[in-house]
């Protein structure tokens, strides 16, 4: 008859020997324990890990344990989803003998396999980043090949917005034609303009100040004689 009891303490006593640091038991009826699991450090020391609980039923190793993730660190639900599913394979594939070792590396190489493949994905993110600023540093410098059907698109747009600067140019100047006032409209506006010049004059009194520079003398002016003057006849003046 095999003895349960004796196989799963054995087994406890690997486990904790083992893995000292991530081993915990939780409690010993039913005998339940954790193991943390850490994958390999990748690029810039990343690491993905997750800790397993496992819980044996009475007949273990002929029983498979219960297991589950309780926790998890950089494991998208997809990796969650194929932790389990490994696991389950791994139980049924190892029926009859103690597995929690196996079930732990067997995990192990699945985190050092999903570093592996962040590694990759990122690596490939980047070449496409490249790619793409190569593409357009192309595109910057051989610009859009000219076509036919390009250009006339470019140039009716061209018209259009040509066009418009017209209108837009020519409505401004007839506006501006619209609120330019002729003297008369001035005058109209302002009647103090008809009395400006006078009311300046009687506001400055005697302090009007004139600049006799501009006036020529009398004697300087070349005035023409009227004896000179070829249609000078004087009995017409006396006929007046």
């Amino acid at each position: 008859m095999t003895d349960y009891s004796e196989e799963q303490r054995n087994e406890l006593e690997a486990l904790e020997s083992i893995y000292p640091d991530s081993f915990t038991v939780l409690s010993e009826k039913p005998t339940t324990f954790t193991i943390t699991v850490t994958s390999e450090a990748g690029e810039n020391d990343e690491t993905v890990q997750t800790t397993l609980k496992f819980t044996y039923r009475e007949k273990y190793p002929d029983e498979t344990p219960l297991y589950e993730i309780i926790s998890q660190e950089n494991l998208d639900d997809n990796d969650v989803m194929d932790i389990i599913k490994l696991l389950e394979q791994q139980a049924e594939e190892n029926l009859g003998m103690v597995m929690i070792f196996t079930l732990v590396s067997a995990v192990q190489e699945k985190l050092n396999e999903i570093v592996d493949q962040i590694k990759t994905r990122r690596e490939e993110e980047k070449k496409q980043k490249e790619r793409e600023a190569e593409e357009e540093e192309k595109q910057r410098f051989h610009g859009t090949p000219v076509t036919i059907e390009n250009f006339l698109n470019w140039k009716a747009k061209f018209d259009a917005e040509l066009l418009e600067i017209k209108r837009k140019k020519m409505k401004e100047e007839e506006q501006a034609g619209k609120n330019k006032l002729s003297g008369k409209q001035l005058f109209e506006m302002d009647h103090n303009l008809d009395t400006s010049d006078i009311q300046f004059l009687e506001e400055a009194g005697n302090n009007v100040e004139v600049d006799e520079s501009l006036f020529q003398e009398m004697d300087d002016l070349e005035l023409e004689d009227e004896e000179d003057d070829p249609d000078y006849n004087p009995v017409n003046l006396d006929s007046d």
